[in-house]
Order: structure tokens, then sequence, then C-alpha cells
């Protein structure tokens, strides 16, 4: 299996500096970093650890969630994933993911909601990407729609 690269240029202190992160292995492009615009409510124009990690997120969800549905002969017509990675204090000092809230929505012929949602409850168990984040809360919000 492959391995994926990014790579951050940082300049600077953590509240003056700032930073560009490169997604190397694809080359789709470099998006603008900095720790007061990770720490404000508006992100302007940048990125942060904590959208990428959503990103990742989503998407490794939505593909572990078709699989699952098409192993039993569903193939979605469409999912719609939205991950919000949530940063807060630490208690212990710092700053932590506290938590991650997936929501999805799907059209899924010959699913019921509750095949749905045990599909859904899968996918967010074995996922890479949730596998990598134990330890941090994940809910999961599925509802199929017609």
């Amino acid at each position: 299996m492959p391995t994926r690269t990014a790579r951050t240029a940082w300049n600077g202190s953590l509240q003056e500096g700032s930073g560009q992160v490169e997604l190397t292995s694809s080359g789709v492009g470099t998006y603008h970093v900095s720790f007061p615009k990770r720490a404000a409510e508006e992100a302007g124009g940048t990125t942060s650890p904590e959208e990428l990690i959503a990103a990742a997120h989503s998407s490794c969800f939505a593909m572990q969630l078709s699989a699952l549905l098409g192993e039993k002969g569903h193939a979605p017509e469409s999912l719609d994933v939205t991950a919000d990675v949530t940063l807060s204090p630490d208690p212990a000092g710092g700053f932590r993911i506290s938590g991650i809230v997936l929501t999805v929505r799907g059209e899924v012929p010959g699913v019921d909601a509750d095949g749905f949602r045990e599909a859904a409850d899968a996918a967010k168990a074995t996922c890479p990407v949730s596998k990598a984040l134990t330890g941090t809360t994940i809910t999961l919000d599925a509802q199929l729609e017609s």
C-alpha cells in the first residue's frame, strides 16, 4: 500500500508566524496555516490541522460506507458526509481535539433506515481514519433519505 506525504514550511513564532502546507503526494495544492487563524472562529482563507483531519475523515468514512453497502448489494446513489472536528483547550495544557461529529445523508436503493444506520456504524468503526483517531469521541448522525 502507498505512503502519502504532506509537507509544512513554517516561519516565525507560534503567534506571529505562519506556514504553508503542501499536499506533496497529489500535488493538488499548497495551503496557508497560522495559529491565530487556527484558534479563531473564522478561518480567513487559511486551513488548519483540524480541517485537514475533517477532510481525511469525511472522505475515508464515505469510502468505507460505500464499500460496506456495496458488499451487501446496495451501491449508494449518493452519500453526503460532513466531519466537524473541534479544537479545545486541554485541561493538561495546550489544546486537543475534543470531538468529531460525522454527519451522513444517503440515498441507497434497497436499504431501510436500520440497515443504513448499521452500515454507517460499521463504517465509523472500521474506516482507517477513525481507527487512527482512537481516543477521540466520534459521534455519528446517519440518516437515509428517500
